[in-house]
């Protein structure tokens, strides 16, 4: 599937033009099907998506239905989890009702450092997945998903020679392994990624460069780049993380 690459010279112009992409799509899906499904990962992605996104007035926020792309296994208040950042940058800030949020079940967690056993982890993903069939039924199709990426080319918690990228029977994997701590995470699987009918990346900084050469001019296969989904993905980038790209960025 082709890709495309928007540019801005600083992450305030991301903010803005992703606000403004994501509330067109919300309003488009809403008109279409009465709601908006949206899975969003951590890392630096919430307070680009949110600082201006938080603020539109015109969104109709009661009809969203957030899940997270990928959690740490850790309780929902830890400083490590997904879910207390999006709470911090969006949540706390918009009205999307209580049941349409979707964080793990932290409850199922012995551990809470980030350090669980693999009956837990797999325990926290059986339950996601029954939190994601609530919604959509046995045909999971999510409107947009927004992601990060690490400078070793991963995305959600799929790393690059990991055998969760080889996962294909479920919607939802677990890891006790993860190569950044902490190890206990869960994430969707490539089935759910491609499965979307948007997926936008957000890319920043220049250490991010190289790894961006080699997905989108190369085309190597790391996790990041094996994102497939119906309608072409697209990276909003900062000139620093693009700088490597030459003629193929359009801004």
């Amino acid at each position: 599937m082709a890709k495309v690459l928007k540019v801005f010279d600083a992450v305030d112009g991301i903010s803005h033009a992703l606000a403004v992409e994501v509330a067109s799509l919300s309003a488009q899906r809403i008109a279409a099907s009465g709601r908006f499904t949206v899975a969003v990962s951590g890392g630096s992605l919430p307070a680009i998506l949110c600082k201006q996104l938080s603020h539109d007035k015109n969104v109709d926020w009661a009809k969203w239905h957030l899940f997270l792309a990928d959690e740490r296994c850790v309780p929902n208040t830890h400083a490590d989890s997904t879910y207390a950042l999006v709470k911090k940058e969006l949540l706390d800030h918009v009205r999307i009702p209580q049941e349409n949020v979707h964080p793990i079940n932290d409850a199922i967690l012995v551990a809470k450092d980030g350090a669980c056993s693999e009956s837990e982890t797999a325990a926290v993903a059986a339950d996601y997945i029954a939190q994601l069939t609530s919604v959509f039924g046995s045909k999971i199709e999510f409107d947009l998903i927004l992601l990060g990426m690490g400078p070793d080319g991963h995305t959600c918690s799929l790393f690059p020679n990991h055998p969760l990228l080889k996962v294909h029977n479920t919607s939802v994997a677990f890891l006790t392994d993860s190569p950044k701590p902490p190890p206990a995470r869960i994430t969707l699987t490539y089935p759910v990624l491609n499965a979307a009918r948007n997926v936008i990346f957000v890319s920043t900084g220049e250490g991010k460069a190289q790894v961006l050469h080699d997905i989108l001019i190369k085309n190597k296969e790391y996790p990041a780049g094996l994102v497939s989904p119906q309608t072409p993905t697209c990276w909003y980038l900062d000139a620093p993380a693009a700088k490597l790209l030459g003629s193929k960025v359009s801004s």
